[in-house]
């Protein structure tokens, strides 16, 4: 297998590894969160909106983690460093 091949092959692994565990942590929590919400809102009904709209913040600041991790992978398969480094040298 040729110098591209195998760059190629590590950055799609990588990037499908990147992915899988960075979303892992964000499911957990997210699922974490909203039942604690639920249970909070279950005991204390007239804070409905409080805790609600302290949720979605929450919700949100939980799913940036997600996110971050697609964002690394898109610049694993698509700007890759070693791409370029490869070509330079390869004089392709």
């Amino acid at each position: 297998m040729d110098n591209i091949g195998l760059i190629g092959m590590a950055s799609v692994i990588t990037a499908g590894l990147c992915m899988g565990i960075g979303a892992i942590g964000p499911a957990l929590g997210e699922g974490r969160a909203v039942s604690q919400g639920l249970a909070s809102i279950a005991q204390q009904p007239d804070e409905t909106n409080r805790i609600t709209r302290t949720l979605f913040v929450g919700l949100a600041m939980i799913e940036s983690t997600g996110i971050y991790a697609f964002v690394i992978s898109m610049i694993i398969l698509f700007a890759n460093p070693f791409w370029d480094h490869l070509i330079s040298n390869t004089g392709g």
